[in-house]
Formats: C-alpha cells, structure tokens, sequence
C-alpha cells in the first residue's frame, strides 16, 4: 500500500494485485486498497499470483515496465503450521511473475526477500556477502530461492533484478501477526503478552517510509556501469552491466525485545504484563543489517528512530481500532 501510494505521487500508474487471502482480516486489507484508490492513476485487480492464468492475463492487459513484487505468503511462525502455502505463494507464484517478466521484457524486476535467510548467523551486522545456507524456517528457504531464482534469470536472460532483504518493517497498516500490533492490543486489554528467549532477542526494526523510500530509489535506479569490486550478493556482470542485486534494507540499528517494549509501554501509557517463554523454533535471537551496500548503490539513508516511528503506529492504531 504505501509503496503504491508513493509511486502515485510521483506521477506512475499503478496497477495493484492481491487476492486478498484470509491469512489475517480481509477488512484491513480491504482499508487499505480503498485508500490507494483514493489515487486515480490506481487500478486494483483481485487477482493470485498462483494461477498463472491470472497473471499472465494481467501483463498482457496493462504492459507494465516495471514490476515491484511484494506478494508472499509471510510470517516465519505460520510457516511450522501451514508450510504447504508457502511452496504454493513463495516458489510457484514468485515463478509464475517471474516468467512474466523475461516474456515481456520487464525494465526492472525488485523483489521482497527478507532478512530470515541469514539464518542463525552470529557475525553481526549481517552483510550481503555472508553465506546464507542454513535457513532455518521454511519461509526463510523460500526466500533464498527466490533469491537464487532471480539470479538466474539475471544471468540467462540479462533481465535486471533487485532483491531487497527487509529486516523487521513495522509502521501504520502494518499486518495484524506482526509484535506491534499484537503487544499493542493485548497491552490495552490487559492482557499478556509472550516474550521469546525470556526477553534475550534483538531486532534491526525498519519504519514503513524508510524501506518505501529504499524501494522508489530502487526501483528508478536503471541497469548501468557500476564497480562491481566487493560486491558478491549474487551480482552479476554481462557485458559490464550489473543485472542482478541483492541488497539489505534495514534501520541499521540492533534493539533489544525488552528496549523495544518499554518504548510501546511509554507510548501507550501502560505497563505491559509479560510472560517469559523459551525460544521459538524457526527464531533467530538477532537481526541486525550491513546497509553500506544500498547507501552506496542509491544513496537509501533511513531516518526513523524507533521511538517515533512506534509513536506514528500508536497513533493510526488508535485512529483505525478506534
């Protein structure tokens, strides 16, 4: 949503597409969409990325010159539960717009992929060149093959490709399975709220504006002539054009789960009744992003200190949730 928005106003067209699946409450996506449409230069098709049919339709219809590929199944917990939506959304699906791409000759591919596929990597910050093979979560391997996908239709077909590593985004709108919105309704209702590791976690935490304006840098920049010396993420020269990048997008910055609770303690004006729980399987105790990469690349800066970007979520909570 934000990232169409920032798009609109700066002049593109925009066609969304979403099948509005049920995995948190169709409503907020629904607020959503309703929002962008508020853009005239917006179209929204409901339509799955899975069906190839549907997306094919979609390509052959609007022609577009770029594609910003945001849709996964997410979330590393849900992947224990239902990992079948995973292969389906994250490998089929990513292929299916993929495919699409090479067969109209797509400018400029960027992708989501996440911070996950670090895995339980200890050497912190992490850094594009560091090896990622151990994911360990379900979703976090496909998010490294969507990586390796990538790549290879770089590297056979000279299509240029971005993947963005995102780590923690957090911000208004934000999903329902994600702690900010989960801790700030159970904090308001007085109820518990469950702290992995007993509270020994970090997290690189991302505001919304700052990966969108990471992704609009992006996505503008045009295959051209760069140093490629020490760039390993999965770059890829043909011709002396880098057609395939993977950068990290973070806030650079590594918060403590306890550091970050006391913020939406102080924020919403109540103490926060925790429970203490071991480490969940598929966790990962700390994520922390090297973004010397994607500062170089594109000049992405991110200026949102947690505690204000956690003040403007409470604000639209309140607003939205009323």
């Amino acid at each position: 949503m934000h990232t169409c928005i920032a798009l609109l106003k700066k002049g593109y067209e925009v066609v969304g597409v979403d099948n509005i699946n049920d995995y948190y409450d169709i409503n907020l996506k629904l607020s959503r969409i309703e929002k962008i449409k508020e853009y005239p230069k917006f179209k929204f098709e409901r339509k799955d990325i899975t069906i190839k049919e549907e997306i094919d339709s979609i390509f052959e219809r609007f022609k577009p010159e770029k594609v910003v590929h945001l849709a996964a199944q997410a979330g590393v917990r849900y992947s224990l539960v239902n990992p079948e939506i995973y292969i389906k959304t994250n490998i089929n699906g990513f292929f299916n717009v993929l495919e699409n791409c090479r067969k109209n000759s797509i400018k400029h591919f960027l992708y989501a992929s996440s911070s996950s596929v670090y895995g339980g990597n200890k050497k912190v910050p992490f850094c594009e060149s560091d090896k990622v093979d151990n994911p360990v979560s379900l979703y976090a391997a496909t998010k490294k093959s969507n990586e390796l996908m990538a790549y290879t239709y770089s590297h056979l077909f000279g299509m240029q490709t971005t993947g963005l590593r995102f780590f923690t985004v957090y911000g208004p709108w934000g999903r329902p399975d994600m702690s900010p919105m989960i801790f700030t309704r159970s904090i308001l209702a007085g109820q518990e709220i469950d702290v992995f590791n007993h509270g020994n976690m970090k997290r690189d935490f991302t505001y919304i504006d700052d990966i969108v304006d990471g992704i609009i840098k992006i996505i503008e920049k045009e295959v051209g002539r760069q140093n490629m010396e020490g760039e390993i993420g999965y770059a890829e020269e043909i011709d002396g054009l880098a057609t395939s990048q993977i950068y990290n997008i973070g806030n650079s910055k590594s918060v403590g789960l306890l550091e970050y609770i006391k913020i939406l303690e102080d924020e919403l004006g109540v103490k926060a009744k925790k429970r203490y729980l071991p480490m969940q399987s598929g966790d990962v105790f700390e994520t922390y992003a090297d973004i010397s990469k994607i500062k170089k690349a594109s000049g992405f800066e991110p200026n949102t200190r947690l505690v204000d970007g956690i003040k403007k979520f409470i604000e639209w909570y309140r607003c939205y949730y009323k």
